[in-house]
């Protein structure tokens, strides 16, 4: 086993007189000074207008939410550094609810009533196109809450595969929904395939299966080739097949957040094959490292099936992966994608996972 990788945040886990020990355990969330396990305490959403008639009838007016149509644009799939062939802008699915009527007895109450509607639509979730600033990326004490995943066990076929990773889909919006939705942002899950064969279909292009194709993201979709996952060399290593979907996932929560938009709108200004262009692409895509051991860490040892075994497993694997496997410049060196997963996986803080934030040395 290698040196650990010094990376953004220091080693990133401690050494013993015959090199590295186990991986360290993560830190729990739900500790004295951190409120609610895993997320700021919710806040009232939309506040309630009450108006006094002759000083005994209340009249209640809930406010309803609508939800904003973002919308996005096709873009060019990138090359994967092991993980995925990431074409990165979709378009979020909207719902438009309607606002029951409500007869007020005076024109006062009801222009209060409409401005007030007004408002609240205009503060609807909706994605907040930003990077480093984004207001995700702002609390030192938000991460996922701590919960029990429970997994199907592992069976390196297509159906089982399918099963294992439809749960872990469950898993992982039980994780990142909250989570978002009390940034006001408009989650929704990503549709999930697992097309069969040597290629498939994408609003982004036509994907060639190989090995650098394990799982692939674009406009709200998550594709997981069985013939990606090179189950001939990871055999039953399930913690490596969550870590490596996480990942995918992770650019699910960056296109949901508004992070995914204003990268592209980067790389694109700069030239998708252009040093500025590149660098972008690796701070996307390291944060979705991040993003995928804040899952595995937040979930270990919770009382569902991901065990530690798993947990130290994807651990390990990630020093394989990155743009030294690949021979790639858009994903990060194999240093650098194992340690921004590490620094998400053992602290569960989202303020760990600022890669736009970061010097390029640590992006490299």
């Amino acid at each position: 086993m290698t040196q650990p990788p010094q990376g953004p945040y220091g080693p990133q886990w401690p050494q013993g007189p015959q090199g590295p020990q186990q991986p360290p355990a993560p830190h729990p969330y739900g500790q004295a000074g951190y409120g609610y396990p895993g997320y700021p305490p919710r806040k009232p959403r939309g506040p309630l207008i009450v108006a006094s008639i002759g000083g005994a009838t209340l009249l209640v007016l809930s406010l309803i939410v609508v939800f904003t149509l973002t919308n996005g644009r096709d873009n060019e799939p990138s090359a994967d550094g092991g993980y995925t062939n990431n074409a990165a802008t979709s378009t979020v699915e909207s719902t438009t609810t309607t606002a029951s009527s409500t007869t007020s007895t005076t024109t006062e109450s009801s222009e209060t009533s409409t401005e007030s509607s007004t408002s609240e639509v205009e503060q609807g979730p909706r994605k907040i196109l930003a990077l480093a600033d984004h207001p995700i990326l702002q609390d030192p004490d938000a991460g996922l809450q701590n919960l029990a995943c429970h997994l199907p066990a592992w069976e390196s076929n297509p159906a089982a595969a399918e099963a294992f990773f439809t749960a872990a889909a469950g898993c992982l919006d039980a994780a990142w929904g909250p989570f978002l939705e009390y940034y006001n942002l408009p989650f929704v899950s990503p549709t999930l395939h697992f097309p069969s064969g040597g290629g498939f279909d994408t609003p982004c292009g036509t994907i060639e299966v190989g090995i650098a194709t394990a799982a692939y993201y674009c406009e709200n979709n998550l594709y997981v080739p069985f013939a990606g996952l090179q189950t001939e060399q990871y055999g039953n290593n399930p913690g490596v097949y969550l870590a490596l979907f996480a990942h995918e996932y992770g650019h699910h929560v960056q296109e949901v957040a508004g992070i995914m938009d204003a990268a592209w709108e980067e790389i694109y200004a700069a030239g998708q094959n252009s040093p500025a262009g590149l660098e972008m692409s690796r701070r996307k895509e390291l944060q979705a490292q991040c993003f995928s051991g804040m899952f595995m860490g937040a979930h270990v040892d919770r009382g569902g099936t991901i065990t530690r075994d798993m947990y130290d497993k994807a651990w390990y694997d990630q020093e394989t992966r990155g743009d030294d496997t690949s021979g790639t410049q858009d994903h990060g060196s194999n240093q650098n994608y194992a340690a921004w997963w590490r620094a998400g996986a053992y602290d569960n803080r989202i303020v760990d996972c600022n890669t736009f934030a970061a010097s390029s040395a640590d992006v490299a």
